[in-house]
């Protein structure tokens, strides 16, 4: 039955929750399994419907499936409700009041719990770690540092953990917040005289999860007050999990003891979604929300479109459903395509249009700037902005790795071309002017020479 089981989930599900299962009897086609007390109800509500089915494939369609507490013999007697069947009754289950300041939503939001989340070669360390985390809080991973770029499902994972956590150990204090709202109960309790309060409030806890910990950069004040609450969570053995949009060493206005603290644990990165990670994304979104679709191809089209984030594809797709339903035209791939025409046109480059040169010279020319300001140490709007957007269309239309990338913008690390192209990807998904300068550049592109030189 266990190769049946390993064979029904991923490798890290069975590893984490199904795994621990011991067989205790078979008896009158009941058979009774032993799971770890703190996890047995959320094993029975999550994996009830493939423990069955794995029964019945490898004991036949009558064996009655029950769980039972690891060293509850009561449930051995045929006659005793067994602690499963007790579970049933929503009245029994333990009450979940936590400290808890949920992300993104109520923390129980069904779009944010680890069934949604979509696991792709882009985030599956991450998605590995969380649940790691969940089952072993403090004992694998301490810190746990999730970054990325927006809209890639960071605080989806947060959410995730905390939710897994509280299901199947209700007894932990968890702290769900975030870096902006770390830093504005900080000054109100400075401003009050409540310090102490607050000091208790994110220093007393189990867990602590905290989002856009990069919020913290240049507030001294604010960085030193985490600094000493970091310090007193990993020194009683808490667990700590945050995100950022950047990885430690690139959060530079940090000080550099917070940077060091967050690089001791694992370090997760989470890249933009590949296309078939996208299409299953739009997928499961359309299963859970009961869209209506004869066939995939809009979806396929969306993937196509959409490449930067999960955020930006899960708008597409309501904004081609809402087109559709306003106007009462199936939602097809033609839909699709007009719809997303304007936001998300398709790229149309000709062969030799990528090259960094180029792209490097069509850069300047639309930011009305000299090919020695795009490479120079400047970091003013003026110049850095330009800069990235001709990162992010080398990485985007040229086959060069990001060191090479990175050798033609003035020597400048792989590092530095992989944040400048994080950043082009966050800001052309919400500003429509960014999203039109690089189209225009790309338009540039298309009738320009490949030798063509600021």
């Amino acid at each position: 039955m266990q190769a049946e089981l390993a064979g029904a989930v991923d490798e890290p599900t069975y590893r984490i929750w199904l795994a621990p299962l011991r067989a205790r009897s078979l008896s009158d086609e009941r058979l009774l399994l032993e799971a770890p007390p703190h996890a047995l109800i959320w094993i029975r509500d999550r994996f009830g419907g493939v423990l069955r089915e794995c029964t019945q494939i490898t004991l036949g369609p009558g064996v009655r499936i029950e769980l039972v507490a690891a060293g509850d013999t009561a449930a051995d007697k045929a006659d005793h409700p067994s602690a499963a069947s007790a579970a049933d009754d929503p009245a029994t289950k333990p009450p979940c009041t936590p400290d808890v300041q949920p992300l993104g939503g109520p923390l129980g939001n069904p779009k944010l719990t680890i069934e949604q989340f979509v696991i792709g070669d882009c985030n599956r360390l991450a998605h590995a770690a969380a649940l790691t985390v969940a089952e072993m809080p403090a004992q694998a991973y301490n810190p746990l540092f999730l970054c990325g770029p927006p809209g890639v499902g960071k605080t989806h994972l947060l959410s995730s953990i905390a939710s897994l956590l509280l299901t199947h150990n209700p007894g932990l204090t968890v702290r769900c917040t975030t870096g902006e709202a770390f830093t504005n109960e900080f000054l109100g309790a400075l401003g009050g005289g409540n310090t102490d309060s607050f000091k208790a409030r994110f220093r007393h806890v189990d867990i602590l999860l905290l989002d856009d910990v990069q919020f913290l950069e240049r507030k001294a004040r604010t960085e030193e007050e985490f600094f000493h609450t970091f310090n007193a969570l990993h020194d009683a053995g808490r667990q700590i999990v945050l995100t950022s949009d950047r990885a430690p060493h690139s959060l530079k206005a940090l000080e550099d003891r917070l940077r060091e603290r967050f690089a001791a644990g694992l370090v997760a990165d989470i890249e933009p979604p590949d296309p078939g990670t996208r299409l299953t994304i739009l997928r499961k979104r359309v299963q859970h929300d009961h869209i209506e679709l004869t066939d995939d191809s809009a979806l396929e089209l969306i993937a196509e479109r959409v490449t930067t984030n999960v955020r930006a594809l899960e708008g597409a797709l309501i904004r081609v459903v809402a087109f559709s339903s306003l106007t009462g035209r199936p939602l097809t791939a033609q839909l699709a395509q007009e719809v997303l025409e304007r936001l998300y046109p398709l790229s149309r480059e000709p062969a030799g249009a990528g090259s960094i040169a180029n792209i490097q010279a069509c850069a300047c020319e639309h930011f009305e700037i000299s090919r020695d300001e795009l490479l120079s140490s400047s970091r003013s709007p003026r110049i850095a902005w330009p800069r990235q957007v001709a990162m992010y269309l080398a990485r985007e239309l040229t086959s060069e790795s990001l060191p090479a990338i990175g050798r033609q913008f003035g020597g400048r690390d792989h590092t530095t071309v992989l944040h400048a192209w994080r950043r082009t990807a966050a800001r052309i998904t919400d500003d429509h002017a960014a999203r039109g300068a690089v189209d225009e550049i790309r338009r540039s592109l298309s009738t320009s020479s490949p030798d063509r030189r600021a």
